[in-house]
């Protein structure tokens, strides 16, 4: 079923839902603290994906080589969530989600075949820069954990990437989710101790995990078994224009004329970039 939609389309739905997590979460850091919804995120998705992939015998079956992705793939997860929150806590979101899309043109670089594609992830580039509000901050704490997320962002498309072609897709998901669970389990867990004696605050929680974790991650292996990495990264150029969409209509935060030029050469670079057959 899944194989009958383009990849396209399952990125799509990725993209939405990787602003609309993040909105939430960043209303209840004043309740349960920023590591307390990092760790709550996290053990959402992994409790929904336990009964559904079986972690345990994916790790039982598979050999040493697959352990150890699906291992780097936990941690990766684990740390990037916590460090993008750490970020989203002393920085706007502009600048964490410029520093976040810096690691992915690299990511694309590497597979560009044809000056066609080089062009394309200029203009995309170019359209990024004029939708995010790109400028420095004098909080160097801050500016560490933004770069950590983008580099362990990087981190996420290359190892997703594998775990997506080799075989272990939504399963290896599962397995990599519920190690990402054991590393911040003794890290958040006083800090959300709070959603568990109100239960909107506990329910608002569990929406902001499935926004952010299950639904995007899903999506991205879904995407990821069909599209070519260099392909994958670029096309995460949209995700400025799905934040610009997501403020006009849940915001109301109508775009400017710069903004609706970024835009345009964000989705100009995105139709121009022809993937590469096997990257």
């Amino acid at each position: 079923m899944a194989d009958a939609l383009p990849p396209h389309v399952w990125f799509c739905v990725s993209a939405v839902f990787h602003y609309l997590g993040p909105a939430f979460a960043v209303l209840l850091f004043a309740q349960v603290g920023v590591l307390g919804m990092a760790w709550l995120r996290i053990a959402t998705a992994a409790l929904i994906f336990a009964p559904l992939t079986r972690p345990w015998r994916v790790f039982a079956r598979a050999d040493r080589g697959r352990r150890l992705l699906l291992l780097a793939f936990g941690i990766c997860l684990a740390v990037m969530n916590c460090s993008f929150y750490l970020a989203l806590d002393r920085l706007p979101i502009s600048l964490v989600a410029a520093i976040e899309f810096v690691g992915t043109i690299a990511v694309a670089l590497v597979g560009l075949r044809s000056w066609r594609n080089f062009a394309a992830l200029a203009i995309a580039v170019a359209g990024t820069l004029l939708l995010i509000d790109v400028k420095w901050s004098s909080d160097p704490v801050g500016l560490f954990w933004a770069f950590l997320n983008g580099a362990l962002f990087v981190g996420y498309i290359v190892i997703g990437h594998r775990v997506a072609q080799g075989g272990l897709g939504i399963a290896g998901l599962g397995a990599a989710m519920t190690v990402a669970f054991l590393i911040v389990l003794p890290v958040g867990f006083r800090e959300a101790l709070p959603a568990f004696s109100s239960p909107q605050l506990l329910a608002a929680a569990i929406g902001v995990g499935v926004c952010s974790s299950v639904i995007p991650y899903i999506c991205d292996q879904l995407a990821m078994a069909r599209l070519p990495r260099a392909s994958f990264a670029l096309m995460l150029s949209l995700l400025p224009l799905t934040a610009t969409l997501i403020g006009v209509i849940v915001l109301r935060q109508v775009p400017g004329v710069t903004d609706c030029l970024g835009v345009a050469l964000v989705i100009t670079g995105v139709a121009m970039h022809k993937p590469a057959a096997n990257t």
